[in-house]
């Protein structure tokens, strides 16, 4: 059966070594944010707003309006509800840079990366961490749309999650999957973009992953693709009248992988580009995360049987 709540979050506990997406020991809570989560939550350009009519933020959807593998995919390419994200959503900032942002927990201005530095330092969540994916958005001035999720307890060793945080850029570029909903928008953008679709970003853009201590951000470069790029500069068109659910997804393979769960979701609410906190640039030497890979693809979508 098909898992439909939403009202809690799923954590990872330590205690599985199953590979199976699905048989990650997880409790189901009732979450309160710490201070550094709230914080992060709190921060940036972009405040966090309500789910139905917030303008200019972002919000958290309900991820049963995703709809990803079921446990009998590969036998009947059946869906089902995403039900409970695995990670917690701490916030979205849209950042202007004259250059191309890259790895932007390793710089020393970052807001969420340096909520958690500051409590580390005094010994408290020093087990938690950070999943960040970054939208590198190209043209005369530089944007990115930086989306955060993080927990507090351990990734479950040997579950899917686990398995693509810890893994090499191959086996990342083939998983790394969003999925999209248009909530709210003009018909040109629906017809473009479409209602609800699937993509394995790491086939179809150049993804660079940076491996931190104590997280994992994906820079997507828009820019590798035409097609996307012109793409999204029809949407940023709208951007003002549009609000969109982005979720980002491990994808399953094999069956002891399934069902799919969201690493986290987050709703961009019709955003205005003038909104964007400027980073200013030369970035004196940040240090670079481990497990830097730039890797060229040809552009292509995924068809979404996914």
């Amino acid at each position: 059966m098909c898992p439909t709540k939403h009202k809690h979050l799923n954590y990872a506990a330590e205690s599985t070594a199953s590979r199976s997406n699905s048989d990650v020991s997880t409790t189901t809570i009732s979450f309160t944010p710490s201070a550094w989560i709230s914080e992060a939550i709190n921060g940036g350009s972009l405040r966090r707003v309500n789910l139905d009519d917030g303008i200019n933020g972002w919000a958290s959807p309900p991820g049963d309006l995703f709809f990803l593998r079921a446990k009998n995919f590969f036998a009947k390419r059946q869906k089902c509800p995403a039900g409970d994200y695995l990670l917690y959503p701490a916030g979205m900032d849209w950042l202007k840079s004259t250059t191309k942002l890259e790895n932007v927990l390793a710089r020393p201005d970052n807001r969420v990366a340096l909520a958690l530095r500051k409590v580390q330092s005094q010994g408290e969540s020093l087990k938690s961490f950070i999943f960040a994916v970054n939208i590198q958005v190209p043209g005369k001035e530089q944007y990115s749309a930086v989306f955060y999720f993080v927990t507090e307890d351990p990734i479950s060793p040997g579950s899917l999650l686990y398995r693509f945080i810890n893994g090499d850029d191959s086996f990342r570029n083939q998983r790394f999957k969003i999925v999209n909903r248009i909530v709210k928008g003009p018909w040109i953008v629906k017809k473009t973009v479409g209602s609800y679709s699937a993509c394995l970003l790491g086939k179809a853009l150049t993804c660079n992953y940076h491996r931190g201590a104590n997280y994992l951000e994906i820079d997507v470069d828009v820019g590798s693709s035409k097609i996307a790029s012109a793409i999204l500069h029809l949407a940023l068109g709208y951007v003002t009248s549009v609000s969109v659910d982005m979720g980002f997804v491990v994808e399953a393979q094999a069956e002891d992988e399934l069902p799919e769960k969201l690493i986290g979701a987050i709703r961009v609410c019709q955003m205005e580009i003038s909104s964007a906190t400027v980073i200013e640039v030369p970035n004196t030497t940040v240090a670079r995360g481990i497990g830097l890979a730039k890797v060229k693809h040809h552009e292509s979508g995924e068809d979404d049987d996914d």
